[in-house]
């Protein structure tokens, strides 16, 4: 597979001080419509608490699964400012427990045992998708570099070849394939992506062929559309052939 030169730990800082940033100073209270049922606090504190979990799986090299609710810190303080910092904390606390352990150790992940480091690519980009809940909440601006959209688009695809809590059947039917096309420029053959089916599972690759339903559009875009926060229907993307196998998968990836 292609993968982009990222500083994935750098875009993990950045991503969450944007997130601190975008929160600090609205109302706590206000829903979040793409997380039904929670407000800008309940996803604060589901971020903050989230990097401080990866953190004790990471420092204390666990095997088997952590809750979160005994995690140290694991709410955010009610101020505003105190609650940004907070996550940036939280932040800070996952890369130093990365550092302490090594890269390469292995800890337990909802994907299976895999290196330490494995958990800052995916706690960045669970911060870029709630980035995007805050932002369309508060009727924000949301702006992702191409290079972070189109790894956010892998490392979602990836989660999706091994099994996985609330799986709901398979992602795509028996036959059908899928083509991702970001249209950012620079991209290359990191912008495109084959999904096919593998059992339950799927199986995807970089690269460009006709799929059964295709759907095209800015990476970051492409992103938000497979974890449906804004609709295949969004002018946003376009999308080409078989418009229900995207409905069967949307519908089939909840997490």
């Amino acid at each position: 597979m292609t993968d982009l030169d990222l500083d994935h730990r750098a875009a993990f800082i950045e991503q969450t001080a944007l997130f601190a940033e975008l929160t600090r100073d609205a109302d706590p209270e206000a829903p979040v419509p793409t997380c039904p049922g929670w407000t800008i606090r309940n996803l604060i504190t589901h971020v903050g608490r989230g990097e401080r979990w990866s953190a004790t799986i990471v420092r204390t090299g666990a095997t088997e699964p952590v809750d979160p609710r005994t995690v140290a810190d694991g709410k955010p303080p009610a101020d505003p400012e105190g609650a940004a910092t907070w996550l940036r904390t939280g932040a800070a606390e996952l890369l130093a427990a990365v550092d302490e352990v090594g890269a390469d150790a292995p800890v337990w992940t909802f994907t299976g045992p895999r290196p330490a480091e494995w958990w800052i690519r995916r706690r960045l980009h669970e911060v870029i998708a709630h980035r995007a809940d805050a932002a369309l909440a508060l009727g924000a601006r949301y702006d992702l570099a191409p290079g972070l959209g189109a790894d956010a688009v892998s490392e979602w695809l990836s989660l999706l070849t091994v099994p996985r809590p609330g799986a709901d059947g398979a992602p795509l039917p028996p036959g059908a394939t899928m083509h991702l096309h970001a249209t950012d420029e620079g991209l290359g053959a990191a912008g495109e992506w084959m999904v096919r089916p593998a059992d339950e599972l799927i199986a995807w690759e970089h690269g460009h062929a006709k799929g059964t339903v295709a759907v095209r559009g800015a990476a970051s875009d492409l992103f938000l559309t497979l974890l449906r926060r804004i609709p295949a229907e969004s002018p946003q993307v376009e999308v080409l052939g078989d418009r229900e196998v995207l409905m069967h998968f949307l519908a089939h990836t909840s997490f």
